[in-house]
């Protein structure tokens, strides 16, 4: 039985890593977003309209616990996922945590891309958009501290750049004593 859990903030490139890790290990994926949407039959964009952050972070740790059962997988956990209730130390306890690491200015430009899709997100102004990175990400960071792996990634921009952090994921999962911080280089 095989549990991979990718964290990180919002734009880190964790569908894309955990999807491709999937089909190189031959494991089902799962984006715990794209369950919650599927399980509840609407978008988790919706869920926050409608019932708010707090009604969304519940129902987040409840699919969660579900998906985090599943045996040969690849989960790719929500920004705020591992920081919230004890969904961290849970994760841990699940399965081999990997933490998708990436500095605010790559991450901002990963959401400028797509930032209308992000509920957190919605109406901000590049200067916002900064600055609400930077101190959320501050702010989470002591939780993402707590994976097992700390995969330090650059922009996932080509074939190439994924391929690499691929690799090296895989490196660091079958040597676990090299498990501290890993830098990608390009």
């Amino acid at each position: 039985m095989k549990r991979i859990i990718l964290i990180g903030y919002m734009g880190a490139g964790k569908t894309t890593v955990g999807r491709q890790l999937a089909k190189e290990l031959g494991l089902q994926f799962y984006d715990l977003d794209w369950y919650i949407e599927t399980r509840h039959h609407t978008t988790v964009t919706q869920i926050f309209a409608e019932r708010g952050e707090d009604a969304f972070r519940r129902i987040e740790r409840a699919m969660l616990h579900e998906v985090a059962e599943f045996e040969d997988v690849v989960i790719s956990c929500g920004g705020g996922t591992p920081c919230f209730f004890d969904n961290m130390d849970y994760l841990n306890r699940q399965g081999q945590v990997v933490y998708l690491k990436a500095s605010p200015q790559v991450l901002i430009r990963h959401l400028q891309m797509g930032h209308g899709r992000r509920p957190l997100l919605a109406d901000k102004s590049p200067d916002e958009l900064l600055s609400h990175v930077t101190q959320q990400l501050s702010e989470r960071e002591r939780y993402y501290a707590k994976a097992r792996y700390t995969l330090s990634v650059d922009l996932l921009d080509n074939f190439d750049r994924i391929r690499s952090t691929i690799e090296q994921l895989l490196s660091l999962l079958n040597h676990p004593e090299s498990s501290t911080e890993t830098q990608i280089t390009p």
